[in-house]
């Protein structure tokens, strides 16, 4: 088997696959990894292998999410080897060959978290990046990527290209985020970057702004306030927000862009406002029936 070029066919068939370049280069690093560290030719790798390679893993002191997703990518790979390479061999990463991860509540932004957070940013362009996470639902990395092009401020929606798994959507823009990005766009100069969010300082001045130039500005309103704030968080809060305010979990699902609602439902484990509402009224009407019930036996006796 001649290895780079069964990686080059491989590296196509992700793109035809539609694949983002970004996820197209971070298979092929994992794939790099398991293949200087394989002792054997790839087609003679078993299950135990596979098992070698997991402990190897986690002697390097990797969380078990990155050792599933390394899995994940190899036992793609081996079905391509199988399947379109036509190379006789067994995959032998198993379907159900994985690690134990273990699933935290997503954690959210309380109300006067919010206000903290926010009452300290007085850029114009970083308040409105991060009111779009807080009342959009938007990932760091959209937000990066929103173009003017996909604005519609008159009615009040964007339109979110190739999110997460290459998926569109459509989500609407809150009173608040509305006056947010007015006020940004107002001040914003470079009018020919189609990009929505730029550099503002510095040698890359009027360059469209990076995740990491994002996550950082994050870093540094979080430390300031001492919130627990996060670029994810906020997209929580949002979910959490809308469930307590009895939005259906099927539109908080689509404004998000989850795949599967199992993602979106994790959010009412967190959404103790709305627990709590359904408790309470439930209770008083067991309360008020219990009540009637011994009003009756007593006036029966009687």
């Amino acid at each position: 088997m001649q290895m780079i070029n069964v990686i080059v066919n491989f590296r196509r068939y992700l793109k035809r696959r539609n694949y983002s370049p970004h996820s197209v280069k971070y298979y092929l690093n994992i794939l790099k990894q398991y293949v200087l560290w394989l002792p054997v030719p790839l087609e003679q790798v078993t299950t135990q292998k596979i098992e070698d390679y997991i402990d190897f893993l986690h002697s390097k002191h990797m969380q078990p999410a990155s050792i599933n997703l390394y899995l994940a990518v190899i036992r793609v790979f081996y079905d391509y080897l199988k399947y379109e390479e036509r190379i006789k061999l067994k995959n032998p990463v198993k379907t159900m060959c994985r690690v134990r991860v273990p699933r935290p509540l997503p954690r959210y932004l309380r109300d006067n978290e919010i206000e903290r957070f926010f009452d300290i940013i007085k850029s114009k362009r970083d308040r409105a990046m991060f009111i779009l996470m807080l009342r959009c639902g938007l990932r760091v990395e959209e937000v990066a990527n929103l173009t003017l092009g996909v604005l519609d401020l008159k009615r009040r929606k964007i339109m979110v290209l190739n999110g997460k798994g290459s998926k569109d959507r459509v989500v609407y823009i809150s009173e608040d985020a509305h006056e947010a990005l007015i006020a940004y766009l107002e001040v914003r100069s470079h009018y020919r970057v189609k990009k929505l969010f730029l550099v503002e300082k510095g040698d890359f001045k009027g360059k469209p702004i990076s995740v990491r130039g994002i996550q950082k500005r994050m870093e540094y309103y979080a430390n300031k306030t001492g919130v627990k704030a996060s670029c994810h968080r906020l997209r929580h809060t949002m979910a959490t927000q809308l469930l307590n305010a009895e939005a259906e979990v099927e539109t908080i699902q689509d404004l998000l862009g989850h795949n599967w609602i199992t993602t979106t439902q994790r959010y009412c484990k967190v959404s103790n406002l709305k627990v709590q509402r359904d408790y309470f009224k439930a209770m008083r009407n067991v309360l008020q029936r219990s009540s009637h019930s011994s009003s009756s036996t007593i006036f029966d006796i009687g």
